[in-house]
């Protein structure tokens, strides 16, 4: 409820007069000690009390940002929302500089680009020193006339954005404002008019008739008239010369950007020929990586293939060694065993079989029992009578 701005107040600028002040800013002054201690149920006439206990301006300061007493009062303002009457009356208070500058902060934000103009223009001729408070928390000394500058010409003030408003000399074309009028000007007058009271007048002619010069011959009246319109000529020739400023100035940004703009052309073609050396720097190294890779594949597989090759030369080496070696091994059995089927060493048939039947013949005759022996026979009757066969 502390918050919410007055269901009274009227929307500025088409939203919420407190939406002014940033979202960010608008926060930190929610939770400042100084909005919830001294701010707490203010209205516009109570209002007046703590503006005149302001000892300095600025927004916010301090690592977390902090935001002063100056915004603080400035939001309550937003939040009420007082009448015009009142605000005005704080622009015009000359004893107390802060209410002053507070009424015309207030003013900026939320009043018409007349009232904006009409209202703090006259403040440029208030030279008196007021206290500024910066971001990192430190004083520093200006005016009140630079502070009114700063809010007719900046874009930013107390860390606040200031709604837009148009140039003096396009409302002075268009009619809404009169040509400014310096407060020095009635003095300036006034001077005038004393100096051509001071001046002799000569008088030539009999009747009385004064002759007076080429520049006292004319009255007062008609030597401010032209003085009058020599400002005016002045004024509007200052006019012009601003508007010729203006254009050339607008001429000279659009110059300006333009150059920017091919200077932005020309840095990210730069940057995209650097994309595409660097491109084709990393194009090159990979297919000299990918070079060296296949000459390391194609040595890898070469030498593989040698080794291979040399192992199959090995074993084939050696099967041949082992089959020669197998092969004297069978020639030397050959050459040992008794088979019925080997030769001779002079090439010819063995003649083993017939030797060994011949041995046998013999080995029969010479151990062959005689069957007319009497022990033979019998030997071979108890063999009988046993049930057993006779000796061969």
């Amino acid at each position: 409820m502390a918050n919410r701005t007055d269901p009274l107040a009227k929307s500025i600028h088409g939203t919420n007069p407190q939406n002014l002040v940033e979202k960010i800013v608008r926060s930190k002054i929610y939770q400042s000690t100084y909005w919830k201690e001294q701010c707490f149920g203010l209205t516009a006439e109570t209002l007046v009390d703590k503006a005149m206990e302001l000892d300095h301006t600025g927004g916010t300061y301090g690592g977390n940002r902090k935001p002063t007493p100056f915004l603080c009062l400035a939001l309550k303002m937003l939040q009420i929302q007082p009448d015009k009457d009142i605000v005005v009356e704080f622009i015009k208070n000359e004893d107390y500089k802060y209410v002053r500058v507070l009424g015309a902060f207030y003013l900026r934000l939320t009043g018409t680009v007349a009232d904006v103009y009409q209202y703090l223009e006259p403040l440029y001729n208030d030279y008196r020193k007021i206290r500024q408070k910066l971001s990192d928390g430190k004083f520093t000394l200006t005016h009140v006339d630079e502070f009114i500058d700063e809010l007719l010409t900046k874009d930013y003030s107390c860390d606040t954005a200031l709604p837009r408003i148009q140039k003096r000399w396009v409302l002075e074309a268009s009619g809404t404002l009169e040509p400014r009028r310096s407060a020095l000007e009635d003095d300036f007058e006034e001077e005038e008019e004393d100096k051509e009271d001071e001046q002799p007048m000569e008088i030539d002619e009999p009747n009385g008739r004064e002759k007076h010069d080429h520049y006292r011959g004319r009255s007062p009246t008609r030597d401010r008239d032209r003085d009058r319109k020599h400002e005016r000529h002045h004024r509007d020739r200052d006019y012009d010369r601003d508007r010729d400023y203006d254009r050339d100035y607008g001429r000279g940004r659009e110059r300006d950007r333009d150059r920017d703009r091919e200077g932005d052309r020309d840095r990210d073609r730069d940057r995209d020929r650097d994309r595409h050396r660097v491109r084709d720097d990393e194009y090159g190294r990979d297919r000299d990586r990918e070079r060296d890779r296949d000459v390391r594949e194609r040595g890898r597989r070469d030498r593989d293939r040698g080794r291979r090759r040399s192992r199959s030369r090995s074993r084939s080496r050696d099967r041949r060694e082992r089959d020669r070696e197998d092969g004297e091994y069978r020639r030397r059995r050959g050459r040992g065993s008794a088979s019925p089927r080997g030769r001779a060493e002079d090439g010819g048939p063995r003649d083993e079989p017939k030797k060994r039947k011949e041995k046998k013949e013999k080995k029969g005759e010479g151990n062959a029992p005689d069957p007319n022996d009497p022990e033979i026979i019998e030997m071979n009757k108890l063999r009988a009578s046993l049930g057993l066969k006779p000796l061969k």
